[in-house]
């Protein structure tokens, strides 16, 4: 998509407005970072997105990363758009000073990864593996560690990967067979790794494989994985690759999308055992992956946004350059003046804006060390993000009509891509038994209902609006009973083991729609607030109020639906044998 352009308006918005970035970097002891250091920053970073990054969008989907006796070789184009990423410094961005970052907050980060997500998903996909690698050993690893490894991947001289799943073992890590065998100062690894994501290519001079394996006298099941660090390349004595390491990439997945992002099935081990570095405390492996997983589940929902503001921004420019109707005096108007395709697109853009709305805000909990609010809002921004993500990409498809179907116009690229959003770091389902289960259940619903009391307070203010806002606010109103009856209902169905697992997606999109409705009056408040003040660009703060109501008239009325299939309970959902399916 060469003519991608950052939605920097609505971005900053968030950030000013939602956030409120520049308390949140004041009370933070950020003195030198404000809102107009954000602007710049975003400016430069839509340049590099739309200059270099989304030209590759589409070679990477037709020209896909091939693997040769060198190991992977990705497609052409890459290695220098992302050797341009690096020297921009855009690698260092939220990292610590410590290690040669920038220490910026991360709701800013989030903010610009938006923008490489939008412009070329597939590429994009390195760093932010590479992002969660760094969350993960900074967190967990040895201060040795920390020093061999940090300052080139955060520098972005050497990326990382997530190396979990095997063939027998998927959302069930108890089953992983990779062994770690203890061999002096480091273990031996061998075993076989499944849909690694920029498991191996020739950008970097090193590659860092976080690996899930088990020690000779683990316990079963899940405490019984440790986590180790398995560079592509050893470091020699000044700390440089060194002996290439016994782990290979042995082949490459052929999939429906992100076709430029290499997929591999890595082998360690093959001749005799790859070198990893134990992270931390043995058998404690899967906690320590989970802080690189649940930094990633916010990236993958922040994916969701910017494939489909991607899709948008496609559709949008085919709806005004498509002449199909056709006045009484003959002469011919574009197809955007249909009230069908308006009603497309206002899905489409106030379904982004919403989707941007709750990612930078629940990114900005994790500069705020408010824990519960980013356990709670990570498998919403990760379910219902990549879930409407699939809505809003086939809309896009949609407003092309048949040409939407031919590969040539590119509309159906975003909808292909889109498809593994809601699949890797963990399924819908997965994201939705969280939600029900370790975040809502476990403690009596009390930070769901923190989230509630925040939202009936921001409701009431909305409702006194009135005018235009009246329906949008009714609602707001009635989404929010929606979701105090459907935690109620969760709370008072604890006797039936097989209510959190049949109500669970359902509960959760419904609090997707409720907290991007929340949100979205949010906006329309202090939109209002800046035209009344005479601020502001009133081009934007005047669409900024259409698509709030819009959302809220035409979206917010999907969590009826939500609560009557919660409420609905398991009985049909279970009532058949298995032999009758």
């Amino acid at each position: 998509m060469s003519d991608y352009k950052h939605p920097l308006t609505d971005a900053e918005f968030v950030l000013n407005e939602l956030v409120q970035f520049d308390q949140l970097c004041a009370d933070a002891g950020l003195e030198d970072i404000n809102s107009e250091l954000a602007s710049v920053i975003l400016t430069e970073a839509g340049k590099l997105g739309s200059g270099m990054l989304a030209p590759l969008n589409r070679t990477g989907d037709l020209n896909h990363p091939v693997l040769g006796d060198s190991g992977v070789q990705q497609t052409e184009g890459f290695a220098e758009a992302y050797k341009e990423y690096v020297e921009g410094g855009w690698a260092t961005l939220t990292a610590a000073e410590e290690f040669g970052g920038q220490n910026l907050p991360n709701v800013l980060g989030t903010a610009v990864n938006e923008v490489w997500q939008t412009a070329n998903l597939s590429f994009a996909l390195c760093p932010l593996l590479s992002q969660g690698a760094i969350e993960s050993i900074s967190h967990h690893g040895s201060d040795e560690l920390k020093q061999h490894y940090l300052p080139k991947l955060v520098s972005g001289e050497w990326t990382g990967t997530m190396n979990l799943t095997e063939s027998d073992a998927g959302t069930d890590l108890a089953a992983v067979k990779t062994k770690a065998v203890p061999n002096g100062d480091h273990y031996l690894i061998t075993g076989q790794k499944i849909f690694i994501t920029w498991g191996d290519h020739q950008m970097t001079d090193n590659i860092l494989h976080l690996v899930l394996a088990r020690l000779p006298d683990a316990p079963a099941g899940v405490k019984g994985i440790s986590l180790f660090i398995v560079p592509k390349f050893l470091l020699d004595e000044n700390g440089n690759p060194g002996e290439r390491n016994d782990a290979h990439a042995v082949s490459l997945e052929h999939k429906l999308g992100i076709h430029g992002s290499p997929t591999c099935v890595m082998s360690f081990g093959d001749n005799g055992g790859a070198v990893g570095y134990l992270v931390g405390e043995e058998n404690k492996g899967l906690a320590y992956m989970f802080t690189m997983m649940n930094h990633a589940r916010q990236g993958v929902g922040l994916q969701g946004l910017a494939v489909s503001e991607a899709a948008y921004q496609h559709a949008l420019q085919y709806a005004k350059d498509r002449i199909q109707g056709t006045n009484k005096d003959g002469s011919r108007y574009p197809i955007i003046r249909f009230p069908d395709v308006r009603r497309m697109l206002m899905t489409m853009k106030s379904g982004t804006e919403a989707m941007r709305a709750l990612c930078l805000v629940a990114a900005a909990e994790a500069d705020r060390d408010n824990a519960a609010r980013i356990e709670l809002l990570t498998p919403i921004v990760k379910g219902w993000v990549t879930e409407f993500a699939q809505e809003l990409t086939y809309l896009g498809v949609q407003i092309h009509g048949g040409m939407g179907f031919i590969e040539e116009t590119g509309a159906a690229q975003f909808y292909r891509d889109a498809r593994i959003l809601t699949i890797y770091e963990g399924t819908t389902g997965i994201q939705a038994l969280d939600l029900v289960g370790r975040k809502t259940l476990v403690n009596g619903g009390e930070s769901l209902q923190a989230l509630l009391d925040e939202m009936t307070a921001d409701i009431a203010q909305f409702e006194s609006l009135g005018g235009q806002f009246t329906l949008a606010a009714q609602q707001c109103r009635r989404s929010l009973d929606n979701g105090i009856a459907a935690r109620q209902w969760l709370l008072d169905s604890a006797a039936d083991k097989n209510a959190p697992g049949s109500a669970c997606v359902n509960f959760m999109m419904l609090f997707g729609f409720l907290c991007g409705g929340w949100l979205m009056a949010k906006s329309a408040m202090r939109a209002q607030a800046k035209l009344d003040a005479g601020e502001g660009n009133p081009e934007f703060l005047q669409a900024k109020l259409a698509t709030a109501r819009f959302f809220c008239e035409h979206m917010l009325p999907r969590t009826q639906s939500c609560l009557a299939s919660v409420m609905a309970g398991s009985d049909s959902i279970m009532q058949l044998d298995e032999e009758q399916f």
